[in-house]
């Protein structure tokens, strides 16, 4: 009985002291045990998976380092070359073809397994959205292509801001065989230009009114031969096929209003069929170096082009992957290979997308989104430093940016996307105005040009970035030689890298290899690996480049800069 006289006395003397502080005190660790025990979450993807993000080769060349593949397209594997094009009646087990552009085309007609459909959607402002129906824009593709063949067209600028014209045009050249398709950059330089217009040898400019310096252009490149305006409607009363004084009639003046007008209402309403034979045209851009005076031309194969297409399709996990519920806003401009390439990939998702001419050339994502609510964009870096420096500085009190530290280690420390928390409503003045239906937007694209005059974003400005956006930040590499990207930030990637300034850009994409090549005191030894970044892989023109930049891979296999 001793045992228990000992026990009654131990709780009897216990609850004779049990007092007010006594109870508050119980109640703090039980209200903090419980809410610890409720809110626990799993990481949003294993550790292990982020632990080694890129697959090396068993054996490396001297002087170079071993060649990193994605997890998804392992070392015996061929690279991702294609979108799996499937002949009607094919059995859904059955390897498909790798496609082309008009492919991409024929999806958004079609719509996905269950017929949905995406929207094209123009923004106008605030309050003006315009919806244009598939029917006309398959219409516009048949026609101008019609004209293209007519008038012997081989190779066609598109000199446009983002708008359904120049998806039209790209899709126009894609369907006409042997048509090459040249994105200039709409906010060049007039010398630029000209330049351009000679590095690609162009005969036909597709241009918005009043913006082409025709008169100019004809006299420093007597070459042209045929101009379209697309009019917009302040200015469709004025006579744009009327050919300036001292052009002379060496090119022909249309506009695209006239050609689509003046056919016939049922002309071009049925695709053309797929020809296996048909030779396709290329996609030719451009790239502004920092050390190079002239603007880098690169010619990209259809093939090049579907082959980012699909690197970029199977790069996100399956139930985060773009569908026709997303409303997809290309806020850079398209004749970037990454921003072409991410929305072409948005058209064959069958996702809604919007064109808003504004957005690539604004710094303000509140103005690039005004009158929509996009769930998906493209950005450039400029515009996110400028969005998170201004929601950087709305974080004055304690409490929001305590509220801020705390989804920081939430995402950085415990692998959660949670971006709300108990003091959430601190720092909700920090978030940006994205779109008319703040919290929709789930994920944001950006993107590195390697030796352009892009500034570099920090693993710090990404993931405050996700905090403040509320979306998921995919941050990649890409080169002029690279349709798409070289490789970018796994989905469920939210690290912080604190040993570098420059955040990371995850590992390769299904659709390349990279290899660094020994560079001066970059080398690969056992402690490092640093080099020259090279690629190859369907996705890139050519085959195989370098990247004229030095990188390194880290202990994870992400490829950052050195």
């Amino acid at each position: 009985m001793g045992l228990f006289d000992t026990v009654d006395a131990g709780i009897t003397s216990l609850v004779g002291q049990w007092d007010l502080y006594t109870t508050t005190l119980a109640t703090i660790l039980v209200v903090l045990v419980s809410y610890r025990v409720i809110s626990s979450r799993d990481p949003d993807v294993h550790p292990m998976l982020l632990a080694r993000q890129a697959v090396p080769s068993t054996v490396r060349n001297e002087g170079e380092s071993a060649v990193y593949r994605s997890q998804a397209a392992p070392h015996g594997m061929p690279l991702n070359s294609g979108l799996n094009v499937k002949d009607p009646g094919a059995s859904k087990w059955s390897r498909g073809g790798d496609g082309d552009l008009r492919d991409v085309w024929r999806k958004v007609v079609d719509g996905g397994e269950n017929g949905a459909k995406g929207r094209l959607l123009t923004v106008l402002g605030s309050e003006k959205v315009i919806e244009h129906k598939l029917e006309d824009i398959t219409r516009q593709i048949n026609l101008i292509g019609q004209h293209f063949t007519e008038n012997k067209a081989a190779r066609v600028a598109v000199y446009l801001p983002n708008s359904i014209e120049l998806l039209a045009t790209l899709f126009a050249a894609a369907f006409c065989p042997n048509v090459t398709t040249v994105l200039i950059p709409f906010d060049t330089s007039e010398e630029n230009l000209i330049s351009m217009l000679r590095q690609a040898e162009v005969d036909t400019v597709i241009t918005a009114s009043g913006s082409f310096p025709l008169d100019n252009v004809t006299k420093s490149y007597p070459a042209l031969r045929q101009l379209i305006w697309v009019v917009d409607e302040g200015s469709k009363h004025l006579d744009w096929n009327e050919v300036p004084e001292g052009v002379g009639s060496a090119v022909n003046v249309a506009t695209w209003q006239d050609i689509i007008h003046d056919a016939p209402a049922a002309a071009g309403t049925e695709l053309p069929a797929t020809d296996a034979t048909t030779t396709l045209g290329d996609i030719i851009t451009f790239w502004q170096s920092n050390s190079a005076s002239q603007a880098q031309m690169t010619r990209f194969t259809q093939a090049n082009i579907v082959a980012g297409v699909a690197a970029q399709l199977a790069a996100l996990p399956h139930r985060e992957r773009l569908n026709a519920a997303d409303l997809f806003l290309p806020a850079d401009s398209m004749v970037h290979s990454h921003t072409l390439v991410v929305t072409l990939a948005a058209l064959y998702s069958n996702a809604s997308v919007a064109f808003n001419s504004v957005a690539e050339q604004s710094s303000d994502l509140a103005l690039a989104t005004q009158g929509i609510a996009p769930t998906i964009l493209v950005a450039s870096p400029e515009t996110l430093l400028r969005t998170h420096g201004e929601s950087a500085r709305k974080l004055t009190s304690a409490l929001a940016s305590a509220s801020h530290a705390l989804s920081t280690r939430s995402l950085t420390q415990e692998g959660i996307f949670n971006t709300s928390n108990l003091l959430s409503p601190f720092s909700s003045g920090a978030r940006p105005a994205i779109g008319t239906t703040p919290g929709k937007l789930r994920l944001v694209y950006v993107a590195e040009r390697a030796g352009a005059n892009t500034p570099a974003l920090s693993s710090r400005v990404v993931s405050d970035l996700r905090i403040f956006t509320g979306a998921r930040v995919i941050y990649a590499l890409t080169a002029a030689p690279v349709a798409g990207s070289v490789s970018q930030t796994a989905f469920f990637d939210y690290r912080l890298d604190a040993g570098h300034g420059k955040a990371h850009f995850g590992g390769p994409v299904t659709s390349v290899e990279v290899w660094l090549k020994d560079t001066g005191v970059n080398k690969t030894t056992d402690d490092k690996v640093e080099g020259e970044i090279n690629v190859r892989g369907p996705s890139v023109a050519g085959g195989e480049a370098s990247l004229g930049v030095v990188g390194r891979i880290n202990e994870d296999h992400t490829v950052a800069y050195a």
